[in-house]
């Protein structure tokens, strides 16, 4: 059709469609490469997982799984990291992050497929802004800092599944230590993930059929088990600057293909 961009149906089904081997492997594949760069850098598996995932399965099944995939990582992850997690900062955190989250649930519930692209392709692409430049360029302190950035980290992660670039933008603006960030970035975005299943289960948001049969999901945790492990051995040679920007490269490209495919089919 005019002004569509060109997307092979075998290849890129809508929400509750079967499936397929390719599309199995492309899941495989994005949650190796992104829980491997969180366990790297402290995230990264949202930012893959989420716009290749919602270009594949549609997005409200595609975000889900996103965050099935995240919650499996960052319990993992947190194993390793746990001596240096600030659990205040996650507490103070933590309500605000679930007050997100419900918004975000009921927003997705009532939005159209490609609205709903659309607004995925944005999120991403303004959190990565904000990762990348808003930080560096802010000094932000006070529980109002706070507040604003848990409620918008748990709206962004149960609607596009990104909530640690806004938490990094956050961070780099508080000048928050990086080790003990990348540690209590797990229990906030473990907490974001399973809020976001959460609310969108209460509120029917969650597709009833998203395709995949028990020995897939079981595929899908046995990929995230091999990223992290991957990501611990290869932590040795790459630096978390190099797979931040790996993944931030990635994410770009996936939001941007998100959003002109949710703006091509309104």
């Amino acid at each position: 059709m005019q002004g569509r961009i060109p997307c092979p149906r075998a290849l890129l089904p809508r929400d509750n469609a079967v499936v397929t081997t390719p599309i199995l492997l492309a899941i495989v594949v994005a949650l190796t490469v992104g829980a491997g760069l969180q366990r790297i850098a402290g995230f990264g598996l949202g930012l893959v997982v989420a716009p290749m995932l919602t270009l594949l399965l549609g997005p409200a099944v595609g975000v889900t799984v996103s965050n099935a995939g995240a919650i499996a990582t960052t319990l993992l992850v947190l194993g390793a990291m746990r001596s240096d997690v600030d659990w205040r900062a996650f507490l103070g955190l933590a309500p605000l992050i679930v007050a997100g989250s419900a918004v975000g649930a009921v927003v997705v519930l009532h939005m159209s497929p490609p609205l709903l692209e659309v607004l995925i392709g944005s999120l991403i692409l303004l959190s990565l802004a904000l990762t990348l430049g808003a930080g560096a360029r802010l000094h932000v302190r006070g529980r109002s800092a706070a507040m604003s950035i848990g409620v918008v980290a748990g709206f962004v992660n149960t609607t596009a599944g990104v909530a640690g670039s806004p938490l990094t933008a956050y961070a780099v603006a508080t000048r928050w230590e990086q080790r003990a960030f990348a540690a209590t970035l797990q229990p906030i975005l473990m907490l974001a993930n399973v809020s976001a299943l959460i609310g969108k289960s209460l509120v029917g948001a969650v597709p009833g059929d998203v395709g995949l049969s028990w020995w897939m999901w079981l595929l899908a945790l046995g990929a995230v088990v091999v990223g992290v492990l991957a990501g611990g051995y290869l932590s040795r040679w790459v630096s978390s600057p190099a797979a931040r920007r790996t993944s931030i490269t990635i994410a770009t490209l996936g939001g941007l293909v998100t959003l002109l495919r949710g703006l091509s089919t309104l």
